[in-house]
């Protein structure tokens, strides 16, 4: 199936105390680049994430945004550091003793020093929090390789009617081909006898001009070559072979060349104007190409 490597994607996942929220997108790209925006606490998670996603997607860059709530009352959770609490009094008392100072150390007080009272967040089930998130991360790659899909089979669509545009053109190429050698041979023969005047004409002359007229201009090689790799494509966009943007693109790059090839060998207005048309055809199907996985 053709997908685009353009596509967005969306999942929210709720249990108990936990949200989650994966937003994706994805456009362009030669290759699979891939950028995680997500709290640190879920860092660890980074290598199951890409290896999730390259299950299913190839190539294209994709963003991805994870945001992640915990509104459970067990997330933290306060601390008594009752040594470090001793440690102060003992200073405390000491400072009384050396400078003759009242000792007012309330709890409130001491509670308020450093590090005698902290909040300490809990330990969470790993694999548990994994199953949630990848619940909403397998919902938002689901739709995103929909979307994918569903713009790649439009790619499809147009890209097979530019193709069969692109084989008339070759056909009218083609057609064209014997009509310029005979009006070559004619316009040949009229100007000799113009400069000849009455003067017998040596047919073999005549002819032996046209043939190597007809080998300069002579695109048939490439004319089978263009439309073997046209009808190459069009079975490749049909075909159930994935990841199918790298072939395309090699695919397109031979045609083009082959049109210029004939391009360069027009020796007639018309043909050359066919041969500009076909080279606009196969620049619009590069351009489509670029934007399939």
């Amino acid at each position: 199936m053709i997908k685009s490597m353009t596509g967005f994607g969306r999942c929210e996942v709720a249990e108990g105390q936990r949200r989650f929220v994966v937003e994706m997108k994805g456009v362009n790209h030669r290759y699979l680049d891939v950028n995680i925006r997500m709290p640190k606490k879920l860092n660890f998670f980074e290598t199951a994430i890409r290896s999730l996603l390259k299950q299913s997607v190839q190539r294209g860059k994709v963003d991805i945004f994870i945001t992640y709530e915990d509104l459970s009352e067990s997330q933290v959770a306060l601390k008594y550091n009752e040594t470090l609490a001793g440690e102060y009094l003992k200073y405390f008392q000491q400072m009384q003793e050396t400078f003759g100072l009242e000792n007012d150390v309330r709890v409130s007080h001491l509670s308020r020093c450093p590090e005698v009272l902290t909040m300490e967040e809990q330990a969470v089930d790993e694999e548990e929090l994994w199953n949630e998130l990848k619940k909403a991360l397998s919902g938002a790659i689901s739709q995103f390789v929909e979307t994918r899909s569903t713009e790649g089979e439009n790619l499809k669509k147009d890209l097979l009617e530019k193709l069969d545009d692109m084989l008339m053109l070759t056909e009218q190429i083609e057609k064209r081909s014997p009509q310029i050698i005979a009006e070559y041979r004619e316009k040949l023969e009229t100007k000799v006898k113009e400069l000849l005047e009455d003067t017998q004409i040596e047919e073999s002359r005549i002819a032996a001009e046209v043939v190597m007229f007809a080998d300069k201009i002579c695109t048939d090689e490439e004319i089978v070559r263009l439309r073997s790799h046209i009808v190459h494509m069009k079975e490749t966009l049909k075909s159930d072979e994935n990841g199918i943007g790298r072939k395309l693109d090699f695919i397109a790059q031979e045609m083009n060349r082959e049109a210029n090839t004939i391009l360069s060998k027009a020796n007639d207005l018309e043909t050359s104007n066919v041969g500009i048309n076909l080279k606009t055809e196969i620049e619009k199907v590069r351009e489509q190409i670029q934007n399939i996985e």
